[in-house]
């Protein structure tokens, strides 16, 4: 079982120097990797207390920057929100100088008001996600690279983005839908689920597991947890690895939570 922790680089206590620290202590740790989630713009009211989100392909390079070891996931992006043409550029430049940390956890969203800020047509996602993956692969693979789009605007005839990665960056899909299985299992190296407990995880690995058996598709969980009671948590990722859960990455139980350090303090425990 592999083991990360979210960031605090969302909520009123996140900080750059608080990013900082917990992503060398979970380096220090020998955890396998720190994560980020996103937001772009979010409606004040279902988020009262603080509705700030650090960019997270922004705040991975500064990671980055200050660790050596420890992966690097998104957890996850909102790719039909974003042009793939830019967010390519931007993530690929990030694995490089990273030397091959990333893994790009993607999702379609759920937050209607924010895609109509961002003038997004929220019942078109699941097309702009199959169409976003498939001109990032594009240009990821092919150069020069020609690709024709229907759902975003673009126009790409003979054309060159570099740089490329230095390695494929994993991509992990998000969400539980029918939908989202079937491009999961099509076009994933992996899936991040979230609010699965270790009973339902069973029947989802097994169903994963059926369309994609290679040990090298990762099955992760996304797990909330307050970091106080480390017997529990201990024996929830015993249950997640007896469901055949290879990856666990562990969530605040509120990203309001007023000590942070309580979480990686537990998550030290339950790794050493």
């Amino acid at each position: 079982m592999q083991l990360g922790i979210h960031l605090p680089h969302a909520g009123s206590q996140a900080s750059p120097a608080l990013i900082k620290e917990f992503a060398r202590r979970a380096e220090d740790m020998g955890l396998s990797d720190v994560w980020v989630s996103e937001h772009i713009i979010v409606p004040r009211k279902q988020f009262p207390r603080s509705p700030l989100f650090y960019d997270p392909v922004l705040t991975l390079t500064w990671v980055a920057a200050v660790t050596t070891r420890v992966r690097l996931g998104t957890s996850v992006l909102v790719l039909p929100m974003r042009h793939p043409l830019p967010l390519a550029k931007e993530l690929s430049t990030l694995h490089n100088f990273s030397e091959g940390r990333l893994i790009m956890g993607v999702g379609v969203g759920w937050l209607e008001p924010e895609f109509a800020a961002l003038g997004v047509p929220f019942n078109e996602r699941g097309r702009r996600m199959d169409e976003g993956i498939a001109m990032m692969q594009a240009v990821w693979s092919q150069d020069p690279v020609s690709f024709d789009s229907k759902y975003i605007p673009a126009k790409i005839e003979d054309m060159t983005m570099l740089p490329q990665p230095i390695s494929p960056i994993p991509m992990w899909h998000g969400s539980r839908s029918e939908a989202a299985h079937k491009r999961t299992v099509r076009l994933g190296q992996g899936w991040h689920g979230s609010q699965v407990t270790p009973e339902q995880a069973v029947d989802i690995v097994k169903r994963l597991r059926r369309d994609r058996p290679e040990p090298e598709f990762t099955i992760s969980i996304r797990s909330h947890w307050d970091g106080k009671d480390v017997g529990m948590m201990r024996d929830r990722i015993a249950a997640y690895a007896a469901a055949g859960v290879q990856h666990i990455m562990v969530h605040p139980q509120d990203r309001e939570i007023d000590d942070w350090h309580t979480v990686i303090d537990g998550v030290g425990k339950v790794a050493a």
